[in-house]
Order: structure tokens, then sequence, then C-alpha cells
């Protein structure tokens, strides 16, 4: 078994029938792509995976607790971080406040905006974020205004933000979306240094190809809400249904 088990998954919205009979596993310690065209259910199976959405029939375990109804704090606290399209980043403070929060968070259970000068008061939680700037190389922008970075360091930013919390399931929801392509290759190295060297497992929703195949130890293609074949990279590359479906002639 994997460490996130989706088993019969189905999720209707009025007469869309988003997601039908969806079964998928995570193994420990490997990167696993979901990809599919737009409107495959993609979106709606994340939701599902972070518990945003409940669906209307099957189950989805993390480590053998499920992850239905639970609140965003309680998702972290099992060890599932997430990374959506859009970096979310406070952008009114500085990098190193926002590697702060956190670590802050993780460690107190809860966190208040408007408390942020308590967070500089903790020692501890100074010398983590110091730490994990230093890991993402971006130490020399600890006192620079998040929201004047570049997309690239906004999503490494994120992405160490993440990391702050030690989780074992990293969930990223097209990390590359809207970079060029310099910062994609600099977020596909960051990412196969955080599976190579890091005890954690990677799930990736991601429409760039590149990505898909620099990084997945195993994708899943969904088409109209359904799996509709899992394989390695390789053999998903020449995979006939794969291609008319979504990879095309360029593939």
């Amino acid at each position: 078994m994997g460490i996130l088990e989706v088993k019969d998954v189905g999720k209707r919205f009025g007469g869309l029938q988003a997601l039908s009979d969806v079964n998928l596993s995570v193994k420990e310690n490997t990167c696993h792509a979901i990809i599919g065209p737009n409107g495959a259910g993609k979106s709606t199976l994340l939701n599902c995976l972070i518990g945003k959405l409940i669906p209307d029939s099957g189950s989805v375990m993390f480590d053998g607790q499920s992850v239905l109804g639970r609140a965003p704090h309680e998702i972290n606290q099992m060890g599932i971080s997430r990374v959506f399209q859009t970096p979310e980043i406070f952008g009114d403070l500085s990098v190193m406040e926002n590697m702060m929060i956190p670590i802050f968070a993780k460690r107190d259970g809860n966190f208040e905006l408007n408390a942020i000068g308590s967070v500089f008061g903790n020692k501890d939680v100074v010398e983590a974020a110091e730490a994990m700037l230093e890991e993402m190389n971006m130490a020399d922008k600890r006192h620079m205004h998040a929201a004047a970075m570049s997309r690239g360091d906004k999503r490494r930013l994120e992405i160490g933000m993440c990391l702050s919390q030690q989780p074992r399931l990293l969930l990223l929801d097209e990390p590359t979306a809207g970079m060029a392509r310099a910062d994609t290759n600099n977020t596909i190295d960051l990412l196969r240094e955080i599976k190579e060297e890091r005890d954690i497992t990677i799930a990736i929703i991601e429409h760039d190809m590149h990505v898909v195949f620099s990084l997945a130890d195993r994708i899943t293609v969904l088409a109209q809400g359904t799996p509709l074949v899992e394989d390695e990279p390789e053999k998903i590359k020449g995979n006939p249904k794969v291609r008319e479906a979504y990879l095309g002639e360029s593939a």
C-alpha cells in the first residue's frame, strides 16, 4: 500500500460527473504525477486529497488516516503540505518574515498575523528560518519585500515554507505555471534535490511535460474524471491512448 491511498472516489457537481471511480496509490518517497487535459478532474482530485472537497463516494487515506472533512491546520498536522498554482505568500512581509510564520505555527499550533512581533521574539524560530533560507539559497534575500521577487523566487520561498513544517507528503498544483523557462528549470532542479535528499513523498499536478518527465517516478493520466492509465514515465510517453487523450503527436 502507498502512503496516500485513493479508493473509488467519485464527485459530481450538479449534472457534471467530475470524478468517477478514481483509484490512486502513491508510494512513499516517490514522485507521482497526475496529468490530463483541461476538465479531466485534476483540480477536483487535488481538493479531495487535501480535504477541501468531500467526495460523494470513496475514501482518501493518508498513512492509514482519512483526510476527508479535516480543517487545513489538521491536514498540516498530519504531515501534508501543499503548493497551489498561485504562490501563497505574504506579499507585504519580508522573505524572512514569511519563512518564520509556518515554523512558528507548526510549533505553537496557531498563529495570528498581527502577532508577528512574537515570532521575532522566538530565537529558535529565527534560527530555523535562517537555516531554511540557506537551504533554499535565499539567505541573501532575507530582507527583501516578498512581493518584489520574481515568480520563480516566490515559488522557491513557498516551497521552503512548506518544507519548514517537515511534511511527509508535498502536494504541488502546477508549480511552474506562468514561469519563464529559466525559472521552470530552477524549480525542477529544486524539486529534484528535495526528492533525492529528503525523506518525503511528492504528488504533482502539472501540464508541462518537461517538468513531469524530469521528476516523476510514476504517472497517472486522467481523462474525463477517470484514470486512463498509470505507468512509468517512459511507458506513458509511448502509450497510444495517452497520445490520443492528452500528449499529442509532439509528445
